[in-house]
């Protein structure tokens, strides 16, 4: 698929090797899915607008790029997304962030929504969704329909870890998005959990199994 991106950087790689064992402490994990994160942003950046602009070096004038175009949004889906929030605005500071709650029927596996708080300009913005696993796709697919709800029309996807049948059902039901993802993974199993993966990606960066 044309729009799918897998970052394979030896720095996202050995990190990712780390927060997928089971011996990995939380405070470990925490860290390092915020370390990848921020490697995933730098790269997922790179088709951003510049501009060229002329300033003042302490020796002459020098024409430099800076940014230019729409301004960019971060969108966790809670609550894993959240521990990917940090490591991306070190490197884009000045976005902002919104937050989709979503959560998957036990039985059904479908997403139910529960909460949602968007910047109010986040149609003029370019946004990026954030989760660590990407597993049937659905709660990315139901967060990027929230926001062409709302207006948007440019969306980037960023997940650590994805799972064949998540690419597919997100892909399939949004092909015009762009989807970033460190590892795509054997299969899910009878329980709709990423194999091999690396469990419960929320529990494991809030210290809640």
């Amino acid at each position: 698929m044309k729009n799918v991106h897998v970052l394979d950087h030896p720095l996202i790689q050995h990190k990712l090797a780390i927060i997928r064992k089971t011996t990995t402490g939380v405070k470990e994990f925490r860290e390092i899915v915020s370390e990848i994160a921020m490697l995933m942003c730098y790269d997922a950046t790179r088709d951003l607008q510049t501009r060229t602009k002329t300033i003042e070096t302490p020796v002459a004038k020098a024409k430099v790029k800076v940014l230019a175009g729409k301004k960019l949004a971060i969108v966790p889906i809670l609550r894993a997304g959240l521990g990917m929030v940090d490591g991306m605005l070190s490197l884009i500071p000045s976005a902002k962030v919104g937050h989709i709650g979503l959560y998957r029927d036990p039985v059904t596996h479908e997403p139910i929504e529960y909460y949602c708080k968007l910047p109010e300009d986040i149609e003029n913005r370019d946004v990026i969704i954030v989760d660590p696993m990407l597993a049937t796709g659905g709660s990315a697919s139901a967060a990027v329909t929230f926001l062409k709800k709302r207006g948007v029309t440019s969306i980037k996807v960023l997940n650590i870890i994805a799972a064949p049948e998540g690419v597919e059902k997100l892909m399939s039901d949004h092909p015009d998005i762009q989807l970033y993802v460190a590892a795509l993974d054997e299969k899910l199993n009878e329980n709709k959990y990423i194999v091999p993966g690396l469990g419960d990606a929320g529990d494991r960066i809030f210290g809640t199994k």
